[in-house]
């Protein structure tokens, strides 16, 4: 029996790539700069791939996308791996064999792909980067379809609350980027539409808590406001070592869901031209 050949790429455990986000000041700010144009969780595994390789970040392309912007791969280089997008047909069992229409549908699923080179792995022409996007939080909200309502919450504490599709910041809030962010991801991560908002054992209160206070670091780190140090002794302070998970850490369908909400939160606060980032 021949044996089953090895995976092309290694999958990475997002929720590894979050606990070094955490646990590194400036990671995020750094992979954000480089890489902008990528998703955010895609921005975190190529940065900790050239850290892990000694290549200077910077942007990147696949092959075919440096050469038609007149710079070549170098030869020898290794190109980095990405998770992207693939859309592939599915043939609907339950359909009319005759109905072509009905009978084949399409499904997207994420693969990991070696198909990017960083530009200090290329030669050329000479390149300029493109300038950081600006973000807007009105524009965020309205793309996001969020409404900022009054503060009014009689506890002179509460920072801000997010309630269905609407949140509220106290004006007075210490760090009011960072409740924006954590309010907005309580709404873009589904917690205030759950049936049950109460604790439970399927979405316990810290789990809510840590998932949107990393959110919050993520766009305040990439957006390099302040802030980002509150949310990073926040989320420890759950996590390590005796409280949260029984110390396990973040869970890995946790991580992802931080990712992806942090992602859409700056992808909908760049202006229009901008938001086409790749996955």
């Amino acid at each position: 029996m021949k044996p089953h050949p090895k995976p092309a790429v290694d999958v990475p455990k997002w929720s590894l790539l979050l606990v070094e986000a955490v646990n590194k000041p400036g990671l995020i700010m750094e992979a954000y700069s480089a890489f902008h144009n990528y998703s955010i969780a895609n921005q975190i595994l190529a940065l900790v791939q050239c850290h892990g390789r000694g290549l200077q970040p910077g942007p990147i392309n696949t092959f075919p996308g440096w050469q038609a912007l007149g710079r070549c791969v170098k030869r020898g280089e290794r190109a980095l791996t990405l998770c992207m997008p693939v859309t592939r047909r599915a043939r609907d069992e339950d359909s009319d064999e005759g109905d072509s229409d009905r009978a084949e549908r399409t499904f997207t699923t994420f693969m990991y792909k070696p198909r990017w080179f960083v530009l200090s792995q290329t030669a050329g022409d000479e390149f300029v980067p493109p300038c950081l996007p600006e973000w807007n939080a009105k524009h965020a909200l309205t793309a996001l379809k969020i409404e900022q309502i009054s503060f009014t919450h009689t506890d002179g504490n509460c920072q801000g609350y997010a309630r269905q599709r609407q949140i509220a910041i106290n004006p007075v809030a210490q760090l009011p980027h960072k409740t924006l962010f954590h309010e907005t991801a309580h709404v873009v991560l589904g917690h205030t539409t759950e049936a049950d908002f109460a604790d439970t054992e399927r979405t316990p209160k810290n789990l809510r808590e840590v998932e949107a206070e990393a959110v919050a670091l993520l766009c305040c780190e990439a957006l390099s406001l302040e802030g980002a140090a509150y949310c990073r002794g926040y989320i420890q302070n759950w996590l390590y070592p005796n409280v949260g998970w029984n110390g396990s850490g973040i869970p890995e369908k946790s991580a992802q869901k931080i990712f992806h909400a942090a992602d859409r939160i700056l992808r909908a606060g760049r202006p229009a031209h901008n938001q086409n980032a790749r996955e």
